[in-house]
């Protein structure tokens, strides 16, 4: 089912959670000036206020990939996709050490646009030779994208050389509908959520006829990101993964219990009931040496 929850798996020999997450204020501007003790992590049915560590996270670098559902459901709205993934681009340009790529889901599998460093300049003529046909991979190319994003990396608060790891954002222009994928939702869920990839999702469909934006919102929900009506502009939506950007902050606690299974996390706000945090939806944890059943 779509709205399952899922998150990353924690392995034996592992004693903390760190968790990354954003914050806005009752304005919805991001709370670049949270401490400590103005919020809670709820773990399972645990409170959590003891932590390890806690720091505003202050990246240098956004990693933004753009998938364009290019099947033929969306249609309709295909050069509005276009045009609003070329607005996208334009607006995040003062981010430093930008790194922009383009894909598209098409057919039976996704196809690369434009990897790394992509401007509206370099985008603009092979976008419009696009057209919209065939069937729709969006969970395929979920899994692709965000393998694409992580490199293949553990996903780590800091480089190995101490600087600052990059964001890794993934925004989708989709109607939510997947017909020809391989992966499952939960896979490409999973796949996003292991690589710390923030999904930021824009539905492009018609609510009369689709079911797809419970996907979009639920893909959007589970790995921190946010999810936006096709009315909203692609300005908002830029603005909306700066704000989240300039507010980034990171907590470490003990794992409060080596329970195998999925740790649904929420964070809470304690003194301001208005700050709004936006975190995975939880982790794994599964303890490789356990005994093994008699007979494996």
């Amino acid at each position: 089912m779509a709205g399952e929850d899922t998150g990353v798996v924690y392995r034996a020999g592992v004693n903390e959670v760190q968790l990354t997450f954003s914050a806005r204020d009752q304005n919805q501007h991001g709370a670049a000036t949270l401490q400590v003790g103005d919020f809670a992590v709820v773990d399972t049915d645990r409170v959590i206020r003891k932590y390890r560590s806690f720091r505003r996270v202050n990246l240098t670098r956004i990693d933004v990939a753009v998938l364009i559902d290019a099947s033929e459901s969306v249609k309709p709205d295909f050069r509005s996709e276009i045009m609003n993934t070329l607005e996208l681009i334009s607006q995040i340009k003062d981010i430093p050490q930008k790194s922009i790529s383009v894909f598209f889901a098409r057919g039976s599998k996704p196809a690369v646009l434009c990897s790394g460093a992509c401007t509206v300049s370099s985008t603009t003529e092979q976008l419009s030779q696009i057209r919209p046909a065939g069937l729709t991979p969006l969970f395929d190319s979920v899994v692709f994208v965000s393998d694409f994003l992580s490199g293949g990396s553990v996903p780590r608060d800091e480089n190995l050389d101490g600087s600052p790891a990059a964001r890794r954002v993934l925004v989708i222009f989709s109607d939510g509908e997947d017909n020809v994928s391989i992966h499952s939702y939960t896979d490409a869920l999973q796949t996003a959520l292991a690589g710390d990839v923030e999904i930021y999702s824009v539905d492009t469909g018609d609510p009369t006829f689709s079911d797809g934006a419970e996907v979009l919102r639920n893909l959007a929900t589970a790995t921190g990101g946010r999810f936006l009506a096709t009315k909203q502009s692609a300005y908002r939506l830029a603005e909306a993964i700066l704000e989240d950007f300039h507010s980034t902050y990171s907590v470490t606690y003990s794992l409060p219990s080596r329970a195998e299974g999925f740790h649904p996390v929420r964070i809470l706000p304690t003194n301001n009931s208005r700050i709004q945090f936006r975190c995975r939806s939880g982790y794994y944890y599964f303890n490789l040496f356990s005994p093994s059943p008699a007979g494996n």
